[in-house]
């Protein structure tokens, strides 16, 4: 998988997310050029892991990010704050709002497509 259609997947992927995250009252999330350098990281290994069909489902998806955030030092906050590395999403998927479960289907679903758009994928799973 070519560096550039993983960053365009991510770049999409990101700001279809910031856009719902927005529309449901979170406006913690920066545009993609200005989001940190770890956030980029951590969409990109999603995108990665999607497209490959790493993860079978969102649940799979949320339980590696957890672990990838874990190992970074984050926690559970009320908030995202990256200052203090704290993410209200930081919970198992059952203890998961809806809203954020909703967010997880939905960055499957733009990765899946604008991959098959691109060349990437030949068919949808």
């Amino acid at each position: 998988m070519s560096p550039f259609a993983i960053e365009t997947i991510a770049r999409v992927a990101h700001e279809v997310n910031r856009a719902y995250c927005e529309a449901i009252g979170d406006a913690s999330q920066l545009p993609w050029w200005e989001a940190p350098d770890a956030e980029r990281d951590s969409v990109r290994e999603g995108v990665r892991g999607i497209l490959e069909e790493r993860y079978a489902t969102a649940e799979d998806q949320h339980e590696a990010w957890l672990a990838q955030m874990a190992s970074e030092g984050w926690s559970y906050g009320p908030t995202k704050d990256v200052l203090t590395k704290q993410d209200p999403a930081f919970v198992l998927w059952d203890e998961l709002p809806e809203e954020h479960r909703v967010k997880a289907e939905l960055c499957r679903a733009v990765c899946r497509e604008v991959g098959i758009a691109m060349g990437v994928n030949a068919e949808a799973p």
